[in-house]
């Protein structure tokens, strides 16, 4: 493995665990020892070079696909413009699945999709907002009203509904 690739590799690692809330000592309390601070910090810096199978557990230990910790696999694009749209996922997960499922579902799609495992809050844009719009047969600005009803969107993004919709 190229030092070059190892780095990027250990900035993959990094970016999961630290997405995660987790600091190299949180990895090894939460692992139960199984995965050592050291260990992790040197496969982070590119130190040490890291087996496919560990890598494989080490991706199953932080709950993500192993392709998301492979460089040159980074999801959506470097082109994409600034997300206006925050969703607190931690709220949505307390909203009834009857109303919510359908958001929960695309939610976990988009995250698949972009890497973005945090758990917390989830950036969508205006071409999501569209599409759940459309699947929750309302008008964006009907759904984003919906949304702040939950607690799922902030009051700001009215602003960027409205701008949109001029």
């Amino acid at each position: 493995m190229s030092s070059e690739y190892a780095k990027q590799l250990g900035a993959k690692l990094r970016a999961i665990r630290t997405q995660q809330g987790l600091s190299l000592h949180g990895v090894e309390e939460k692992s139960q020892g199984r995965w050592k601070a050291v260990v992790v910090g040197s496969y982070e810096r590119g130190d040490r070079a890291v087996t496919v199978q560990r890598l494989a557990e080490l991706a199953d230990f932080y709950g993500v696909p192993v392709q998301e910790l492979l460089p040159g696999t980074t999801p959506g694009g470097a082109a994409e413009p600034p997300p206006k749209l925050v969703l607190d996922l931690e709220r949505l997960a307390h909203v009834p699945a009857d109303k919510a499922g359908p958001l929960q579902r695309y939610a976990a799609t988009i995250q698949s999709q972009r890497g973005d495992y945090n758990g917390k809050v989830l950036s969508i844009r205006q071409d999501d907002l569209r599409t759940l719009a459309v699947i929750y047969d309302q008008s964006p600005s009907v759904l984003t009203e919906q949304l702040i009803g939950w607690g799922v969107l902030d009051a700001d993004a009215r602003r960027a509904v409205s701008h949109e919709e001029v």
